[in-house]
C-alpha cells in the first residue's frame, strides 16, 4: 500500500544491563559493561568463562509457576520485554482486531538450553524420563507462538531465523507486513538464551567467542586492534509496530517512525563476511533508498560491530563505500562493548538502542576502545556519549550465513 507509513508505539528490553529500556538506556550512557564470570554453570573447563549474563531475572514476575516451567528462558525473556512493550503502546488487553495483530520474534539458536538439559537427562536416565515440554519448549517458533497466546494476537506468527540478523529481520518483516496492508499492529523483535555448555564449546571451537578472562569488563571491543572475539550474552527486545493512522486513532504516542529496511546476502561462506562487507553495504543502500534518504541525512550508525577482527573491518569498509565522505561524519557506535552478542536477539535490542538515541539525543558510547586498528578509522564514539539532536540512523544486524539487514528509524513528525 503506498503512503503507508510505519511507527513504533511501544518497546521492552531484558538485557545484560537492565530488566527494562530505561535500565539499559541509562546503564549505555554510563558506559557500563554486563560482562562477567560465567554464573550459569561451572565455566572452568572452557577457554572462554566470560558472557553477558542477564542478572535478577525472576520470571515469576512475569507468568505462573506452571508457564515459567513449561518455557525456554529464551521465550521468559520475550514474555517479559513484550509487556514491557505493550505497556508503553497503551495496549493492556486483547487488541481491538486480534486477527490485524502479527507476532515475528527472532532467535538464532531458539531452546538450545532446554535441548541440552534435555539431552543429559536421556544419557542418565533414559528416554522415558525426558520431558514431554522438550519439543514445544526448544522450537525456535515458540517464542513468537507462546506471546500470540499470551495476548490474543491471532494475525501472522513465525519466528525468524537469520543467525544474528534474526531480530532486525523480524522487526523488518513486520514493517512489510503493515506496509502492505495485511496487518495494522505487529510485535517485532527477537530473544535468546544461549549460555551453556554446548554454546560456549561450539562456539569456542570456531575461534568466534573473546578469551579475555582475566578482564570480562574490557573483553568486548569493537574496533579495537586487540579485539579477539565477540562475548556471548542473553536477553530479549520487542517492538509494538503500527500503521500509523491505527495509532493515531486508538490515542497511541508514536515513538519514531520506521523508514526503511533491507535484508541480503554474502553468498559467500558460512561464517566470514564477504571481503569489504559487499553484502552489509548493499543492505545499507537498500534501506536508505527504500526509505527515500541520502547519505548526508543519517545521524547515527549503530554498527554490528561484534569485536571479531573480520566483522569489523568489513563493516567499516561496507560503511564508507555506502556513505562515502560522509562516512568519517557520522557519530558510529558499538553496544555490543556493553551488551555483549545476544545473537539473534542482538539486532532488536539495537533496534531499541537505535530508537532511544532518537528520542533521547544522545550517542552510546563504544567502550574499551583504546587502541583503535587503523583500518576502523571512523569516529566510533569512544568511550563517552554524544548529545545533540539525532533525526535518522541506521542499526546494522549481520549473521553467520552471509545474512545482513538494515533498519532505518527517523524522528516522529506528524
Amino acid at each position: 500500500m503506498a503512503g503507508v507509513r510505519v511507527v513504533v508505539t511501544g518497546m521492552g528490553v531484558i538485557s545484560p544491563l537492565g530488566l527494562s529500556v530505561e535500565a539499559t538506556w541509562q546503564a549505555l550512557l554510563q558506559g557500563r559493561s554486563g560482562v562477567g564470570r560465567i554464573t550459569a554453570f561451572d565455566p572452568a573447563p572452557f577457554e572462554t568463562q566470560i558472557a553477558a549474563e542477564v542478572k535478577g531475572f525472576d520470571p515469576l514476575t512475569y507468568m505462573d509457576k506452571k508457564e515459567a516451567r513449561r518455557t525456554d528462558r529464551f521465550v521468559q525473556f520475550a514474555l517479559a520485554a513484550a509487556q514491557e512493550a505493550l505497556r508503553q503502546a497503551g495496549l493492556n488487553g486483547t487488541p481491538p482486531n486480534p486477527e490485524r495483530c502479527a507476532t515475528i520474534i527472532g532467535t538464532g539458536v531458539g531452546g538450545i538450553l532446554t535441548l541440552s538439559q534435555q539431552f543429559a537427562v536421556l544419557q542418565e536416565k533414559g528416554p522415558h524420563r525426558v520431558s514431554p515440554f522438550l519439543v514445544p519448549m526448544m522450537l525456535s517458533d515458540m517464542a513468537s507462538g507462546q506471546l500470540s497466546i499470551a495476548f490474543g494476537f491471532k494475525g501472522p506468527n513465525f519466528g525468524t531465523v537469520s543467525a544474528c540478523a534474526s531480530g532486525s529481520d523480524a522487526i523488518g518483516e513486520a514493517y512489510e507486513l503493515i506496509r502492505r496492508g495485511e496487518v495494522d499492529l505487529a510485535l517485532a523483535g527477537g530473544a535468546e538464551a544461549p549460555i551453556c555448555p554446548i554454546a560456549i564449546a561450539g562456539f569456542n571451537a570456531c575461534q568466534a567467542l573473546s578469551r579475555r578472562n582475566h578482564e570480562p569488563e574490557r573483553a568486548s571491543r569493537p574496533f579495537d586492534a586487540q579485539r579477539d572475539g565477540f562475548v556471548i550474552g542473553e536477553g530479549a527486545a520487542i517492538m509494538v509496530l503500527e500503521r500509523l493512522e491505527h495509532a493515531l486513532a486508538r490515542g497511541a504516542q508514536p515513538l519514531v517512525e520506521l523508514v526503511g529496511y533491507s535484508a541480503t546476502a554474502d553468498a559467500y561462506h558460512i561464517t566470514q563476511p564477504a571481503p569489504g562487507g559487499e553484502g552489509g553495504a548493499r543492505a545499507m543502500a537498500l534501506a536508505l533508498r527504500r526509505a527515500g534518504l541520502k547519505p548526508k541525512d543519517v545521524d547515527y550508525i549503530n554498527a554490528h560491530g561484534t569485536s571479531t577482527p573480520l566483522n569489523d573491518k568489513y563493516e567499516t569498509q561496507a560503511i564508507k563505500a555506502v556513505f562515502g565522505e560522509e562516512a568519517y561524519r557520522i557519530p558510529i557506535s558499538s553496544t555490543k562493548s556493553m551488551t555483549g552478542h545476544l545473537l539473534g536477539a542482538a539486532g532488536a535490542l539495537e533496534a531499541v538502542i537505535t530508537a532511544m538515541a532518537i528520542l533521547r539525543g544522545a550517542i552510546p558510547p563504544t567502550i574499551n576502545l583504546d587502541n583503535p586498528d587503523p583500518e576502523c578509522d571512523l569516529d566510533y564514539t569512544p568511550w563517552v556519549p554524544r548529545y545533540g539532536r539525532v533525526r535518522v540512523a541506521m542499526s546494522n544486524a549481520l549473521g553467520f550465513g552471509g545474512h545482513n539487514s538494515t533498519l532505518v528509524f527517523r524522528q516522529w513528525e506528524p
